[in-house]
C-alpha cells in the first residue's frame, strides 16, 4: 500500500482517487478550495440550478469504466443518463436553422442536403469520413495511454490531405488547419464552415491555428452521440465524490499546496499551510503551467520561466432564470452561429476587440430538478471568449454589457428569452480562474496531432520520481473524457499496492 497525494479534488483528482483507493492505496486529496468538482460547478438560488462549467457529456464510456472498475454499480444506478435528441439545433447568420439528430451521421447529412441543398451533406460526410481516419490513428496513443518517451510520431497531423498535383508538387508541404479543410473540402460553404468551426471554436480552439485533425471533435459527438446527466453534470461530480467516500479516500478542503516535498530526487508528500503530508507518490491535477512555473515543483532541465500559462480562451456564460414554462419541442442546445466568423477569431487570437456577437450556445434542459416547478425554466448561454488579462473581465460593466449583447444575440436568431427573465448571474473567466485556480480563467485544450507536436500536452509520468501529473494540462488535455482518461492513465501507471 502507498500514501498517495492527489492535489486538487476536480473531475480528474476525484477519478484518479477512486481508482487508486480501489487500487488498495491510501489516498488524501488536498483542494484548495471548499469544494469538490473543479469546472463542474453548481449555481443555485431561488428554487433554479444551473451548471457553471460543462453541460454535456460526450463518450461517457470513460466514466462507465470509472463506475465499473471502482464498484459494483454501472454508472447508470449512479446517475441518470438521457441522449440528447436532437444533438443540436443551429441557426445560422442567415437564419437558416437545422437540427442534427444525436449519434446519427446519416440523418446529419439527410438533415444538412435539407437545410443547404443537395450535396452538402455529402461533402460534410466526407469530411466527418477523415475525422474518423484521425480517430482511428489517435484513440490509443492519444487518448488512453501513456505518450510514449518519443512522442515525435505524434507531431504529424494524420488528417487525409489529398495529394498535391501540378506545381503545386513543387512546393513545401504545410500542414492543412481546419481553414483548409473548409475552403478546399467544404468549398467554403458558409453554413458548412460555421458547423465545422462551432466545436473547434467551443473546445478553445482558433480554427486558423488548429489542425486539420480537429475534424475529430464533431466526428466523436456525431458518431457517439452526447448525453446529459439527469440534475445537471453536478450530478456526475457528486457521484464520483460518493465513489471516493466509499473507497476510504481522505479529503482536506481549503488546504492549497504550497509545495511538493522532493527528497534525494524523489517526491516524497506536500507542503501545506497546515503542515507538511508525508506520502510516497504525489499526483497533481493542477495546471502544469502553475505548478512548474509557479516553484511549487521544478520539471528537471526546463526553467521556471519557461512554463507559460496555456494562452487557451476562456468561457462567458449567462445564468437565466426565466418566468414563464419551457416551450414545447425546445430543443437543448441550440447554437447561434457567430455572422462574422474571422471577427471571432481575431478575438480570441489577440488580434483584434471583443466579439461582440460570437457563437453562443444556448442549453435549455427539460429537467424538473433545474427549475422550481414547470411555470419557470433555468437557460444558460455560454460563449468562448478571451482570458482574464486578455480582457479585462472585472472593469465596471464589462461583463453586463456583454451580456447584454449575448442576450440580444441570441433573441435576434428567434430565443425570445428577454422579456421573460426574472433575474441572471453573469460568470467570466476571471470567476474560473478564482474558482479553480486556472491562469485567466482558461479552459484547458484537448490533446490533438499537429505539426511539430505543437497541441501535445505535458506527459502523465514526470522526470521526477513518484510526481505523476493528471488533469486538463496534462496529457490527454482538457475535456471531461479527457481528464478521466488522465486519471485512468495515471493509475495504470502507479499499478496495484
Amino acid at each position: 500500500m502507498a500514501r498517495i497525494v492527489i492535489i486538487g479534488a476536480g473531475m480528474s483528482g476525484l477519478a484518479a482517487a477512486s481508482r487508486l483507493a480501489t487500487l488498495g492505496h491510501r489516498v488524501t486529496v488536498c483542494e484548495a478550495g471548499g469544494t469538490y468538482g473543479g469546472m463542474v460547478g453548481r449555481y443555485e438560488r431561488d428554487g433554479f440550478a444551473f451548471d457553471t462549467g460543462p453541460g454535456l457529456l460526450a463518450l461517457p464510456a470513460v466514466y462507465r469504466d470509472l463506475a465499473l472498475k471502482t464498484g459494483k454499480e454501472p454508472l447508470e444506478q449512479l446517475v441518470e443518463l438521457a441522449p440528447v435528441d436532437p444533438e443540436s439545433r443551429h441557426v445560422f447568420a442567415d437564419g437558416t436553422a437545422v437540427a442534427l439528430p444525436n449519434a446519427s451521421r446519416g440523418g446529419v447529412s439527410q438533415a444538412l442536403d435539407a437545410a443547404f441543398g443537395a450535396g452538402s451533406g455529402a461533402r460534410w460526410s466526407a469530411v466527418m469520413n477523415h475525422g474518423r481516419t484521425v480517430w482511428e490513428a489517435t484513440r490509443r496513443p492519444l487518448l488512453e495511454e501513456p505518450l510514449p518517451s518519443d512522442p515525435a510520431f505524434l507531431g504529424t497531423d494524420p488528417y487525409p490531405v489529398p495529394p498535391r498535383t501540378g506545381l503545386a508538387r513543387l512546393r513545401r508541404a504545410v500542414p492543412w488547419t481546419l481553414h483548409d479543410v473548409a475552403a478546399r473540402q467544404l468549398d467554403g460553404h458558409p453554413g458548412l464552415t460555421a458547423l465545422l468551426f462551432e466545436s473547434a471554436v467551443r473546445y478553445g480552439f482558433a480554427p486558423g491555428r488548429a489542425p486539420a485533425g480537429a475534424t475529430v471533435l464533431p466526428y466523436m459527438e456525431q458518431s457517439f452521440g452526447v448525453w446529459y446527466v439527469r440534475g445537471g453534470l453536478r450530478a456526475l461530480a457528486e457521484a464520483v465524490f460518493r465513489r471516493c467516500e466509499l473507497r476510504k479516500v481522505e479529503f482536506r478542503f481549503d488546504t492549497p499546496v504550497t509545495r511538493v516535498v522532493v527528497e534525494d530526487g524523489r517526491a516524497r508528500g506536500v507542503e501545506t499551510a497546515a503542515g507538511r503530508i508525508d506520502a510516497d507518490l504525489v499526483l497533481s491535477a493542477m495546471d502544469a503551467g502553475a505548478l512548474f512555473g509557479g516553484g511549487l515543483a521544478q520539471w528537471p532541465g526546463k526553467p521556471a520561466e519557461e512554463w507559460r500559462p496555456s494562452g487557451a480562451p476562456g468561457r462567458f456564460g449567462v445564468l437565466l432564470a426565466l418566468r414563464g414554462p419551457r416551450p414545447a419541442g425546445t430543443a437543448h442546445r441550440t447554437v447561434v452561429h457567430a455572422p462574422d466568423l474571422a471577427a471571432e477569431e481575431r478575438s480570441l487570437t489577440g488580434r483584434g476587440p471583443l466579439c461582440e456577437r460570437p457563437t453562443v450556445q444556448v442549453l435549455r434542459p427539460d429537467d424538473p430538478a433545474l427549475r422550481p416547478d414547470d411555470a419557470h425554466e433555468s437557460v444558460v448561454l455560454t460563449a468562448t471568449v478571451p482570458a482574464q488579462g486578455e480582457v479585462d473581465w472585472t472593469a465596471p460593466g464589462v461583463a453586463d454589457r456583454y451580456a447584454d449583447l449575448l442576450l440580444a444575440h441570441v433573441d435576434a436568431a428567434g430565443a425570445g428569452l428577454r422579456e421573460r427573465v426574472l433575474w441572471r448571474v453573469v460568470r467570466t473567466p476571471e470567476d474560473t480562474r478564482r474558482e479553480t485556480g486556472a491562469p485567466g480563467g482558461s479552459v484547458a485544450l484537448p490533446v490533438l496531432a499537429g505539426a511539430d507536436g505543437d497541441w501535445l500536452k505535458a506527459a502523465n509520468e514526470t522526470p521526477v520520481p513518484g510526481l505523476y501529473l493528471i488533469g486538463g494540462t496534462a496529457h490527454p488535455g482538457g475535456g471531461l473524457a479527457r481528464v478521466g482518461m488522465s486519471a485512468c492513465i495515471a493509475a495504470g501507471l502507479v499499478g496495484p499496492a
